[in-house]
């Protein structure tokens, strides 16, 4: 590894893009600090401090990074993004145009993307509007967030603000992609969760000063995190390969197939975003809950006890975010991977699978195949988001281990590092040519 990076610097273009994608992500981490007009910053994260963690509110913040709770006019992050390109999926699936432009190759691909783009400006105007209609509700101590008297301008100027932040946050993300290393989404939500990093080691040092944790707990802390940053490598890349066997054809003079490959079934095909969907779906009503007022608890006890059976540290919360899982990781599973599709392409370019007949056969094997790799898959993935919160009540561990946070780092990493290796293969690839070139001419 120490030599692949060593050989980055090297490669004039690779070094170049590098660059760009720091530079850039240097920029974005900038934005994260420059206040929106109008907001008690410090009252913000006192909210936070108390009360955000565990609602739909500190998800946001994972993923931006800590511009929520600083307010920032990179508030919203890139979720309204994310959310949009998944709307964009599952409408691929149920209309028929939608579903045209995803098979017309890249002019319907960036049709899609400029749908994308349309979405996240409208879903950026309905949550700005409603965190500041929230914000005026917000107290701290007995003092307000947002001046009670704020009007209509007040709301105006936070939609414009915080859209305008979630539009240039997709516009870095696209630049990266471009012109830099990896995917640009993907990193922008990799340096907001890194960032937190160095605030929770200092955070668990000033424990061990305290003695609030000792050493002994510590190491074994970082050997489990250890043990499971490389269980998530193992699973992430992991496979099911399912024989295909190609059937010789014969075009004008050339014979082409004959050939044996494999139909790869990844163990987690659904990727992070069934943690990141059963997370919302929990915390959607405990966010609610915090703008109700305690004299409306008081009125109606069952608020409270909801609120207790909804904490992430009560049994019913984790059974119902395992469930909530499973039931992602199968339902996005089936709307990202058609076995009928696959199905029908093989037999249109003469591929089967030894032992099963073309056709709707092979689509059966493969979605049953599909059906049991994802179970495993879901398993896994729930054991990684659920160990959070064990080691947060049993441990006393003082930040966010694990979870869809790990997930995503990892898995970023393991891409990012993957684009990297390519470009590398690349640069030789051109060398063997040229030497080759240079050695035929030599010849002749």
């Amino acid at each position: 590894m120490i030599g692949g990076f060593q050989n980055i610097a090297r490669i004039p273009e690779l070094k170049r893009r590098v660059l760009i994608t720091l530079a850039l992500l240097a920029v974005y981490r900038i934005g994260v600090f420059i206040p929106s007009p109008g907001i008690d910053t410090a009252l913000m994260e006192q909210f936070f401090s108390a009360q955000g963690q565990g609602t739909i509110f500190g998800l946001i913040d994972m993923f931006s990074g800590g511009a929520l709770r600083r307010f920032s006019v990179f508030a919203l992050g890139i979720m309204p993004y994310i959310s949009a390109s998944i709307i964009l999926q599952l409408l691929t699936v149920v209309v028929p145009h939608l579903e045209r432009l995803s098979k017309e190759g890249e002019a319907g691909r960036k049709k899609i993307v400029q749908y994308t783009r349309y979405g996240t400006v409208i879903l950026s105007l309905i949550q700005g509007f409603g965190i500041s209609i929230g914000l005026k509700q917000m107290q701290v101590g007995g003092s307000f967030v947002v001046s009670p008297e704020a009007g209509m301008g007040f709301h105006l100027l936070t939609m414009i603000t915080l859209t305008a932040g979630t539009a240039f946050i997709m516009w870095l993300g696209e630049q990266i992609t471009e012109r830099g290393v990896g995917n640009g989404i993907s990193l922008i939500i990799f340096a907001g969760i890194v960032a937190e990093i160095p605030g929770a080691l200092t955070k668990l040092v000033a424990m061990m000063s305290l003695g609030e944790i000792n050493l002994f707990m510590v190491l074994i802390i970082s050997a489990l995190a250890v043990g499971v940053v490389a269980a998530i490598i193992v699973v992430e890349r992991g496979q099911r390969r399912i024989p295909v066997q190609y059937a010789k054809r014969v075009v004008g003079r050339r014979i082409y197939g004959g050939q044996s490959t494999h139909l790869p079934l990844r163990v987690n095909t659904s990727g992070v975003i069934p943690p990141i969907f059963a997370s919302s779906v929990l915390m959607f009503p405990l966010t609610i809950t915090q703008f109700i007022t305690p004299d409306f608890k008081e009125a109606h006890p069952f608020i409270q006890s909801l609120l207790d059976m909804m904490s992430p540290s009560h049994l019913v919360y984790n059974l119902l975010y395992v469930g909530l899982i499973i039931f992602f990781c199968y339902f996005y599973t089936a709307v990202t991977f058609n076995p009928v599709d696959v199905a029908d392409n093989m037999r249109k370019y003469g591929g089967y699978i030894p032992g099963i007949r073309p056709g709707k056969p092979t689509a059966e094997f493969i979605d049953r195949v599909l059906t049991r790799i994802t179970f495993g898959g879901a398993l896994y993935l729930a054991a990684v988001c659920v160990l959070p919160q064990v080691l947060i009540t049993e441990f006393n561990v003082p930040f966010y281990f694990g979870g869809t946070s790990l997930l995503i780092v990892v898995g970023v990493a393991l891409d990012t590092m993957a684009q990297i290796e390519a470009h590398m293969l690349t640069r030789h690839y051109e060398g063997f040519l040229k030497s080759g070139r240079l050695k035929g001419r030599a010849v002749r």
